[in-house]
């Protein structure tokens, strides 16, 4: 099979498309058809070396995806051959973990593109117990842009930051990948949303995806319009998606016992900031990463209810995924970019 495969930490240039060999499924897992492979911000963070650097290479990255079965291993009983599945990003394969929630924090958790073999590719191998069947009526592209950001997103809008009808909500990188999503997220909940981008043309996109503000942090002061949105009170709740520099915004812009949810590290893995004002507002840090597969299938529920849409910017074939890499990691796309394995 064809697949894209890294040999090194490097830039976009270390990912080799080239020939390996077509996985066989082991007892209880599924062989997949890769019809679709998103790439997440993450994989270029593997990839330059940033997070695992023990990775044992040649590796392949990728960890949402849209398949077909079409082999079973044995003992494999709840999948057809021909079955169009999702397989989750990430997943316990301790026995022992399988119930833990959410799947994240299982001391045997590991990620696909990480930990095993990724989505990178024609073909995929992945236990059965962790492949959900698909019934969202999307196109595969479309699809594969939903896995991480819904696993991600309503863990970290719906139940980590609480948020409920009502709620003003402050949505940081609101045309990424995950910003985009948690946005809808936020607008099926009830909430009134405030999203920051990078450029007037991201925050047209955000405005379509439901904001009600959209801040131009590149020229705006964040802190300030959010305060002028809320009459000084400050948001309920803000999804920081950057960390770096910009947490400490997502703390001053949200209000007294507010809550600031931390995803992401795009901004920076250090933070800095006045303690005074997060502990006299008594205010709620708190940390996500991934969510269940139950997050995901709420999420679902609402994309067939045509209350949440993929935000699909750029289909590439697999055959260029260091241009995909190139224009994730120089912030060139707005929502999100998928590799097509089969295509010329």
């Amino acid at each position: 099979m064809k697949a894209s495969v890294i040999h090194k930490f490097g830039d976009v240039n270390v990912l080799k498309y080239e020939d390996i060999e077509t996985p066989k499924p082991k007892k209880g897992n599924i062989l997949i058809k890769i019809l679709a492979t998103g790439v997440n911000r993450f994989d270029h963070y593997i990839r330059e070396g940033s997070v695992a650097p023990e990775l044992s290479f040649p590796h392949i990255l990728g960890s949402d995806a849209v398949g077909v079965v079409v082999e079973l291993g044995n003992d494999v009983t709840n999948f057809k051959i021909g079955a169009t599945v999702v397989p989750t990003s990430g997943y316990p394969t301790d026995k022992k973990d399988f119930a833990t929630s959410p799947l994240g924090v299982a001391p045997s958790f590991q990620l696909s593109g990480l930990h095993h073999p990724g989505t990178y590719a024609q073909y995929m191998e992945i236990p059965a117990r962790w492949a959900i069947k698909d019934i969202s009526g999307l196109k595969p592209e479309e699809l594969a842009t939903l896995t991480m950001p819904m696993f991600t997103g309503v863990r970290a809008v719906k139940v980590v930051g609480e948020v409920k009808s009502g709620d003003n909500v402050l949505i940081q990188a609101g045309t990424s990948s995950t910003g985009s999503m948690q946005i809808q997220i936020a607008k099926v909940l009830g909430a009134q949303v405030a999203a920051t981008v990078r450029s007037d043309e991201k925050g047209e996109i955000a405005k379509s995806l439901g904001a009600d503000l959209v801040i131009n942090a590149s020229k705006e002061d964040q802190v300030k319009k959010i305060m002028e949105w809320t009459n000084n009170r400050g948001v309920d709740v803000t999804i920081d998606n950057l960390g770096g520099d910009v947490l400490p915004k997502s703390i001053d812009s949200t209000k007294a016992q507010g809550i600031i949810v931390a995803v992401g590290f795009v901004a920076g893995t250090e933070v800095t900031f006045d303690i005074r004002n997060f502990f006299f507002g008594q205010k709620q840090l708190r940390g996500t990463m991934f969510g269940d597969i139950a997050d995901y299938e709420w999420g679902i529920v609402q994309v067939r209810a045509g209350k949440i849409k993929p935000l699909l910017d750029i289909a590439l074939p697999l055959s260029q995924a260091a241009e995909a890499h190139r224009l994730i990691s120089t912030n060139q796309v707005a929502g999100n970019i998928v590799l097509l394995p089969w295509a010329a």
